[in-house]
């Protein structure tokens, strides 16, 4: 029975992806594994920002912070590609605070969906 006990082996990731979700209303920031599975997260509001206030650029720095340093600490992440979604004000503050972890970055690359056909039209007018 001495098996089930065992701790769990800590994951060694290098080099990873780093995704960040900036809407208008909160900022999500993902570290992944190359394959995409998530190994931190975190966001404006998990940080403790409420209402209007996750939307902004600050909300975004301490979020990528906070992600950040569990990706290190726990994972060892040095390197990562940068993949940015929306449109919030988050998208570059979320970069800038990388630096002061030497988390280096080896692109940036933007996957913002754009509409195409856009939305059903209402139905016409009777009479």
């Amino acid at each position: 029975m001495a098996d089930s006990t065992k701790k769990k082996q800590k994951r060694s990731v290098p080099a990873g992806q780093l995704h960040i979700q900036a809407t208008f209303n909160n900022t999500i920031v993902s570290f992944t594994d190359k394959k995409g599975n998530v190994l931190t997260q975190s966001s404006a509001g998990a940080t403790g920002f409420r209402g209007s206030k996750k939307g902004t650029a600050y909300a975004a720095q301490i979020a990528a912070e906070k992600a950040a340093e569990a990706a290190k600490g726990q994972y060892g992440v040095n390197a990562v590609d940068v993949f940015v979604k929306g449109v919030g004000l988050g998208r570059d503050a979320a970069i800038r605070a990388l630096g002061g972890f030497d988390i280096a970055i080896d692109s940036i690359k933007e996957v913002t969906g754009v509409p195409h056909g856009g939305v059903r039209p209402r139905k016409a007018r009777r009479g």
